[in-house]
């Protein structure tokens, strides 16, 4: 059975959508094989999409100094079901942030470190007015947890 990345991204605008790409682009980058990715909006993941894989890629818009209140949502119809049986399951994260993103990646540090789950790289936080090449840094991002998970160092 292949292993499977899951990737829960809120992707409310245009560039959004476009790093939501990029991730799903970079996970299934053709050199990579063996590897299911699934691709679905914070609002449409549930707890059994993270029972069911491997590794997990959060996206999120920062929102108030917060993560996205989709994200939010996943989290809270998510957690209780998975936090026995998801422990040390690797997990990103990239941020979209208008700001600084601070509130953003501690927030969801926090669910993350209740969940006990293991980061496989620092989140990657987009910062201030938009640029191209944060396109390159979410699939660089997404690549590197597929090539991860597929060598099994995840």
């Amino acid at each position: 059975m292949p292993k499977r990345l899951l990737i829960v991204a809120h992707a409310p605008s245009p560039n959004t959508r476009r790093l939501r790409e990029a991730a799903e682009q970079g996970a299934r980058h053709p050199e990579i094989e063996g590897l299911e990715v699934i691709v679905k909006p914070p609002l449409e993941a549930g707890p059994e999409d993270v029972l069911g894989c491997d590794a997990i890629l959060l996206g999120t818009t920062e929102n108030l100094g917060y993560m996205s209140g989709a994200l939010k949502d996943f989290f809270d119809r998510s957690y209780y079901e998975v936090l026995e049986q998801t422990q040390g399951l690797p997990c990103a994260l990239y941020v979209r942030a208008g700001h600084d993103g601070t509130g953003t990646r501690r927030a969801v540090e926090s669910i993350t470190t209740g969940l006990r789950w293991r980061w496989a790289q620092e989140p990657l936080i987009l910062r201030g007015e938009w640029q191209e090449s944060f396109t390159d840094q979410v699939e660089e991002l997404a690549m590197a947890m597929a090539a991860g998970l597929e060598a099994g160092v995840l």
